[in-house]
């Protein structure tokens, strides 16, 4: 067996979080073009949102961004009812398909048939030319460049900032959202968390881990914890914060690291505060990460989890190249993943 020197393991995702920023003032500096089919996704009395993994990360924190923004339902559906069987009534609906690569062949059909089924359907990529760009109606280019490292780093984030941007041709005054976003990106440009080494420390010691957030904080967290599985091989689970403290809060009787995104949304502060205070009192080992960190307040949901999801990515490949593992090839991973 070849073994990498620790110097050389995660250096391609260390390169590809740190063209974050770039990717993300870029998008959302330029809204997409006007396309018939963002007019009618506009229109739809409901909105779907269609993807897996990371993508399926983006699409619960657009999902709570678009509710809050347009107060149309938007939820998630799931790829098999098209890839499997013949999709559902979407008669004045809009279908909003992420994906990185757009490859997948269920996400492929999703699109496909989701047009049969009377959606417009509009899609979130990063590579051009893509089979779902070719069935979508109207694509959003994440145009984050190449991204070779197995795990999605810059392509999360910047599919984040692309549906902002189709947020601000859908509701034009959202645009100052967007230009605050790209403001507080290049205000933090390279910076790392302030609490970065602690995280790394508690995170070597974590057997099991909890990552709360709440409305666009779910999204980020359920793409914390993925990351954590993909590149440090850590057991993680997201929840809500009004969630965890079910059934779930019990596990706080074993060693539990909880890892809490809070967006810095004035409306979710009790819940997460709750949920911190019942953990903390238990003995959990307890990290908030917020935009409030890097001195930035007054953001929009989807922006502040952006913020964190960018601030944890370092944290999550130096807790994996400490493990001795190359987060840009995990062992049984690959980069594009074929369902059907």
């Amino acid at each position: 067996m070849i073994h990498t020197p620790q110097t050389e393991l995660g250096l391609q995702m260390a390169q590809e979080v740190g063209e974050i920023t770039d990717v993300v003032v870029r998008r959302l500096r330029s809204l997409p073009d006007d396309n018939p089919s963002i007019t009618q996704l506009a229109r739809s009395k409901a909105i779907y949102t269609i993807a897996r993994g990371s993508s399926d990360a983006v699409a619960c924190v657009l999902a709570y961004e678009f509710m809050r923004e347009l107060h149309v339902p938007v939820t998630s559906l799931p790829p098999s009812v098209f890839s499997l069987h013949d999709g559902v009534d979407l008669a004045d609906s809009g279908i909003l398909v992420i994906s990185q690569s757009g490859a997948s062949d269920d996400l492929v059909r999703s699109a496909t048939v989701s047009k049969k089924c009377g959606a417009s359907v509009v899609g979130i990529t990063n590579h051009p030319k893509s089979k779902v760009e070719a069935a979508a109606d109207a694509t959003i280019a994440i145009d984050a460049g190449p991204e070779l490292a197995v795990p999605a780093t810059k392509t999360v984030v910047g599919g984040i900032a692309a549906g902002m941007a189709l947020l601000a041709k859908i509701k034009p005054e959202y645009i100052t959202a967007c230009d605050a976003t790209a403001r507080v990106f290049e205000q933090i440009d390279g910076r790392n968390h302030p609490a970065h080494r602690a995280m790394v420390s508690g995170l070597l010691r974590a057997q099991n881990v909890y990552v709360i957030g709440r409305g666009a904080g779910l999204g980020a967290a359920q793409e914390i914890a993925l990351k954590l599985k993909e590149c440090c091989a850590l057991h993680a689970e997201a929840y809500s914060s009004s969630e965890v403290l079910h059934g779930p809060l019990q596990l706080v009787t074993k060693p539990l690291t909880i890892v809490m995104i809070d967006t810095g949304e004035s409306e979710i502060q009790n819940s997460l505060n709750t949920a911190q205070d019942r953990f903390t009192a238990a003995g959990s080992d307890f990290y908030r990460v917020s935009p409030a960190d890097f001195g930035v307040t007054g953001v929009v949901p989807a922006a502040g989890a952006a913020v964190a999801i960018a601030a944890l990515y370092p944290v999550i490949r130096d807790v994996a190249v400490s493990l001795g593992l190359d987060p840009d090839k995990p062992a049984t991973l690959s980069k594009v993943t074929v369902t059907r």
